[in-house]
């Protein structure tokens, strides 16, 4: 299992060098990624070079589906399964996210799309996002957990020096727009200081990567369906503090 996370982390991302990698060792990361991912060359040069937009409104109004009273963590947990529903290439993976996570905003996600596509890594930040950028380079949908955003930092250098420049370095061939990575984040209750930290400010200065933090049921579920549909590396940042806050707000239940 180290030996395939250090794999991803130089950046490594042939299927045939995934296969061989995986004959010589049990990790789930391999096996996951081999069965899931399609070529990076699906991805076409015109979805490659249109990673920014500008936004238009749309001429007509929206017209909205069935809703469902959702609080913050119901919302995040509403968004995973519908990305997992819609998206065949899907992954969820972190720290303890098969049963769950910390926050329970996996809960049942494992029991009902198998443990290929929702599963727990080992403890090390820096190999969950090296095997993150892998998994989105190949052409996975890539849901990477950091349990909390204090723990983010040994991923710093994946984050900023790999994720955020893939693009640039390749010459626009390649990218990792298809990686979210999701983090509990800022203070409550009794976390001290490994446990209450706001980290946003040493990523929203570097290019190639978007941080966002909603602030709303509605927001969160829109929010991460969009960092999830978006061409550019995401980083998620969930306030704990609302996660189950008293006011729910109607989401829709797509």
């Amino acid at each position: 299992m180290a030996a395939a996370a250090r794999f991803f982390i130089r950046g490594a991302n042939s299927k045939l060098s995934i296969t061989g990698i995986g004959n010589g060792s049990q990790s789930s990361f391999v096996e996951t990624l081999v069965k899931l991912s399609p070529s990076s060359n699906s991805r076409t040069k015109t979805q490659r070079r249109h990673a920014h937009f500008t936004f238009q409104p749309d001429p007509e109004r929206t017209q909205y589906g069935p809703t469902q009273k959702m609080n913050l963590f119901q919302s995040v947990t509403s968004a995973l399964d519908n990305t997992l529903a819609t998206d065949p290439t899907a992954v969820i993976f972190g720290e303890d996210v098969a049963f769950g996570g910390v926050f329970r905003c996996t809960v049942g996600l494992r029991d009902k799309y198998g443990k290929d596509r929702v599963f727990n890594t080992p403890l090390c930040e820096q190999g969950i996002v090296g095997f993150g950028i892998g998994a989105a380079v190949a052409g996975a949908t890539a849901i990477a957990e950091i349990q909390f955003a204090d723990y983010i930092y040994p991923a710093f250098d994946q984050i900023v020096n790999e994720a955020a420049k893939y693009r640039y370095r390749s010459g626009n061939l390649f990218d990792c727009g298809s990686l979210t990575i999701r983090a509990p984040w800022g203070c409550v209750g009794h976390g001290s200081l490994y446990h209450s930290q706001s980290p946003e400010a040493f990523f929203a200065h570097c290019p190639g990567i978007k941080v966002v933090i909603p602030r709303s049921p509605v927001q969160a579920k829109g929010l991460l369906l969009s960092c999830i549909a978006d061409q550019n590396p995401c980083i998620f940042f969930e306030p704990k503090i609302l996660y189950r806050a008293a006011g729910k707000q109607h989401c829709m239940r797509i």
